[in-house]
């Protein structure tokens, strides 16, 4: 179903230590971990609180993540190609 468009919307967003929950419109509650998403992984309390909903997904601007309901949904993580690590000389 890729590229469609989902009527189920997030109603509220949170972060534990472990997991991204998200309440659905629908009547659904999504859990995933964390460590599907690095960035809300090594993201301090502060920041992981700092959710902005859309009727597609959620996403923090000082993190610069942007998740998507459908991929939640579709069980998908971060789908970024990870960044090469710097070699130390």
């Amino acid at each position: 179903m890729s590229g469609t468009i989902s009527l189920v919307r997030p109603t509220k967003a949170w972060c534990d230590d472990d997991s991204l929950w998200v309440d659905l419109s629908d009547g659904r509650t999504l859990g995933v971990p964390l460590a599907w998403f690095p960035r809300l992984l090594a993201a301090t309390a502060e920041q992981r609180s700092q959710i902005r909903m859309s009727t597609r997904g959620l996403h923090w601007e000082e993190l610069d993540e942007d998740i998507s309901i459908e991929g939640l949904l579709a069980g998908r993580g971060d789908m970024t190609k990870p960044r090469p690590t710097p070699k130390v000389a």
